[in-house]
């Protein structure tokens, strides 16, 4: 009798563990599936967006001719077909260490990569090596990802990383420019403002302007370029993890976030240091990125409340 009591106890606990297997298992498949159709939705609003700024521009043309500047923001994986517009300020760094550890069929942490080394090693790809046909081949048939990021909170982090740090180049070859530009005295040792820099970006042809302040829109030129995957840097972590499945990264390659250093409370601090007639600059400048892109204008409207 007693055997018989612990086997039917046996049967009723299996039975429940099931039960409660069934359940469970729907719900993380229908969370799972719920949580793809919001990125899937998010990515469709983002495309229909952009197609809408494009409809509008005569940058999308049947005559188009990839440009020389744009072939050489793209970066090449040809392990996993995979082409990257580098828009420097929105993470782009990491994502050059994915490339390179994707190159060179490494499994591994991309935050164990070197810094330097990424701006230096000649293992990675620029589409424009390629001869032209095969650009075009490649653009047709490689998974293309461009990230995005408020244009206003791109500009106040490349004036804090170039301007504000001891960088050679930007704090003294071009705060120097900018120096000459607009102040009296030029031997000044004082470092340039963001007003001051803002002043010069847009008096600049915008041809001529550092990628790390030119507009998106003109750096990737997504018109013409149909990107696969539309990234934007406020919702990194998510749309990383799609480009590392849609290309069927290793699982062991992890993209190496880090807390940003410009937010948008530091953004709003640093544009309400602006006149009104320069924020209106600004927005003329970088009209493409919010038009194209999602971007509104909160930052305006905070600044002179």
């Amino acid at each position: 009798m007693k055997s018989i009591l612990e086997k039917l106890f046996i049967f009723l606990l299996f039975g429940t563990l099931v039960l409660m297997f069934l359940h469970i298992f729907p719900s993380r498949k229908s969370e799972l599936t719920d949580l793809e159709e919001d990125w899937l939705k998010k990515q469709s609003d983002r495309r229909s967006t952009l197609n809408f700024t494009c409809l509008n521009k005569t940058s999308a043309s049947l005559e188009w001719k990839l440009q020389d500047m744009v072939a050489r923001q793209l970066f090449v994986d040809e392990n996993h077909k995979l082409i990257y517009c580098e828009v420097p300020k929105v993470g782009c760094s990491n994502w050059k260490k994915i490339i390179l550890l994707l190159t060179l069929n490494m499994n591994r942490d991309a935050s164990e990569v070197d810094q330097q080394t990424i701006h230096t090693t000649k293992l990675l790809k620029r589409l424009s090596s390629y001869p032209s046909e095969q650009q075009i081949e490649l653009l047709n048939n490689y998974t293309k990802v461009m990230f995005t990021r408020h244009p206003l909170e791109r500009l106040v982090s490349a004036y804090r990383d170039k301007l504000l740090h001891s960088e050679p180049y930007y704090s003294i070859t071009v705060a120097n420019q900018i120096k000459a530009l607009l102040r009296r005295d030029q031997n000044s040792s004082e470092k340039v403002t963001f007003p001051e820099f803002v002043d010069f970006i847009v008096t600049r042809n915008h041809k001529y302007l550092d990628t790390h302040w030119k507009p998106m829109f003109e750096l990737c030129d997504p018109c013409n370029v149909h990107y696969d995957i539309l990234g934007k840097f406020e919702t990194l972590i998510q749309d990383v993890n799609h480009v590392l499945r849609r290309i069927r990264a290793p699982e062991g390659l992890l993209y190496p976030y880090r807390k940003k250093m410009t937010d948008n409370t530091i953004t709003l601090n640093y544009l309400r240091k602006l006149s009104w007639d320069q924020m209106q600059k600004l927005t003329e400048l970088y009209q493409a990125d919010f038009s194209s892109f999602g971007y509104s204008l909160t930052f305006k409207q905070d600044i002179f409340l």
